[in-house]
């Protein structure tokens, strides 16, 4: 086990630096919002908080250096056999990336008022995404950045034309990602509900699905079309039967045999239109989900990967979301424990990993895991769980790279009280809440 080191710096104040200790080593805060006041609102105070133990004899600022009390375990997995094309090498080259969660993903309803089309982005957070987000999500280390969208709340006419004003606001933060050089995903999200009149994964809704999907895309596809290849385009966000009983796993019934099919019909509408619109489109490397994004969703015999242009090989990502184990990962109360030692710890997220690789990655097929995490919990011991947070962070994406996959981290700009408290990225002040995690993760992302 490895010794976790960080700096921290500050301009002036000790009220300051121990409010930034206190986010940094104990990682949990009873209010997110006092995080912020504490430790950003006097403008004499400026917070840089950084992992490593190098120094800078010509700084001014006071530092502070610190012993942490985590550990980043030590892990030792065997890289499977990856075969070597342009998707897996593609894939590779991801290597850890976050999804900006409970951002341009919320939603209120389902209705457009355009006096609430800006103001969308922070309904389920109180973030507005600047430039210095971005660059501070980059310099922490991450190379990737997904960036959920949700469009129902922005279409200003019956035929799904998307707001200029919402559009270009994507587009904007999509070129801030871009200019850091970082690779973006962008896709369709909360969109997925019968009542809101969108796209709905069966036979009674599939020719509005069809429209909905190929009207989405090709705005899409005409708006960022001049981006290279560090843009990707994710066709759907966990498409399922939303209310339905087997909403969020599969079951040997009509209804989810039908709304497999209808999925797969939607992926590969989604990749024809995006590949009718030409330019860097044409060749663009695009992520296609099973049911519900989950592993089983692609590991099913229903799932089937879009036939894509010809000649044009391994363009197409499998995509995966995995809050594995559940009981750990996002289940609550569930468990707080996570011991990457413990085959009983490790056993559901070594299994799905290993038949991805089977499935897919070692016949040349690439998959992304687009969102993973585990979120905050209290241990019975009254102490935040971080410590085993580190753990499954380390273990996660080590077995992942091994496997040949990259994952993405969702932080929905989280951290207190009993819900689902994935923040990573403390949005205010622009700092790692949790460094070691970030760390674990640094350390077996190569």
């Amino acid at each position: 086990m490895k010794k976790s080191y960080f700096r921290i710096i500050r301009k002036v104040a000790c009220f300051g630096l121990v409010a930034v200790m206190s986010a940094s080593l104990m990682g949990c805060v009873g209010n997110s919002s006092s995080v912020g006041e504490s430790a950003v609102s006097d403008s004499s105070v400026t917070d840089e908080t950084t992992i490593g133990n190098e120094t800078n004899e010509n700084e001014e600022e006071t530092t502070t250096e610190a012993e942490s009390e985590f550990t980043i375990p030590e892990i030792s997995i065997e890289a499977k056999d990856v075969p070597s094309n342009e998707g897996t090498d593609f894939v590779k080259a991801l290597k850890l990336g976050v999804s900006l969660g409970n951002t341009f993903d919320a939603y209120s309803g389902c209705g457009y008022k355009e006096s609430a089309d800006l103001s969308m982005e922070t309904v389920w957070q109180s973030a507005v995404t600047t430039r210095e987000i971005i660059r501070s999500y980059h310099d922490a280390g991450f190379d990737t950045i997904r960036i959920p969208v949700s469009w129902h709340n922005h279409l200003v006419d019956d035929d799904y034309t998307i707001s200029e004003k919402w559009l270009n606001r994507v587009y904007e933060v999509v070129g801030w990602a871009l200019d850091e050089g970082m690779y973006v995903i962008i896709n369709i999200h909360h969109d997925n509900d019968e009542g809101f009149g969108c796209f709905y994964p069966d036979s009674e809704h599939l020719e509005q699905s069809k429209h909905y999907i190929e009207r989405i895309w090709t705005q899409l596809c005409d708006k960022f079309g001049e981006f290279d290849e560090h843009l990707i385009f994710e066709s759907m966000n966990e498409p399922r039967l939303v209310g339905h009983n087997n909403e969020w796993w599969i079951a040997a019934n009509d209804d989810c045999r039908d709304a497999i099919v209808c999925i797969n019909e939607l992926n590969q509408l989604f990749v024809d239109t995006v590949r009718a619109s030409g330019g860097n489109n044409a060749s663009r490397f695009l992520m296609c989900p099973g049911y519900d994004a989950s592993p089983d969703g692609a590991l099913n015999t229903g799932y089937v990967l879009p036939t894509d242009s010809d000649g044009l090989e391994n363009h197409i990502l499998v995509s995966v979301h995995a809050y594995t184990p559940y009981n750990f990962a996002l289940e609550y109360p569930g468990t707080t424990h996570f011991d990457e030692t413990s085959a009983s710890s490790t056993k559901d997220i070594n299994t799905f990993m290993n038949n991805l690789y089977v499935k897919f990655i070692s016949k040349g097929v690439p998959v992304v895991i687009g969102e993973f995490g585990a979120r905050g919990k209290i241990k019975p011991t009254d102490v935040p769980n971080t410590q085993d947070r580190i753990n499954f962070a380390a273990y996660y994406v080590a077995y992942a790279r091994a496997c040949g996959m990259s994952c993405m981290w969702w932080d929905n700009n989280s951290f207190s009280g009993n819900g689902e408290n994935f923040g990573l990225l403390y949005r205010v002040g622009n700092y790692i809440f949790y460094p070691e995690i970030m760390e674990a993760m640094l350390k077996y992302c190569e």
